[in-house]
């Protein structure tokens, strides 16, 4: 299950720096060191110009690899507590 979580947490690493190579042109500098600094920004960021950008692929996924990242860490939490 971790393998899992930890792909997931890579594909959401590649959506968000393409995320960010579309959001530094476009809102400059200042509004993309505020994306690199907290992801989530990047993430509403990329929802509301999804269509704008043409970013809705790279959304839908971003957000299917968040979530299946929390299952799989919740289900492999009660793994670490017996070790």
């Amino acid at each position: 299950m971790m393998i899992i979580s930890w792909l997931a947490a890579i594909v959401c690493l590649i959506c968000w720096i393409l995320v960010l190579i579309k959001m530094f042109p476009a809102e400059g500098a200042l509004k993309g060191i505020l994306a690199i600094i907290c992801g989530l920004y990047a993430f509403v960021w990329g929802w509301i110009n999804a269509s704008k950008f043409n970013l809705r692929n790279i959304m839908l996924i971003w957000t299917i690899a968040i979530i299946v990242s929390v299952v799989m860490n919740f289900m492999g939490a009660p793994i670490y507590n017996y070790r």
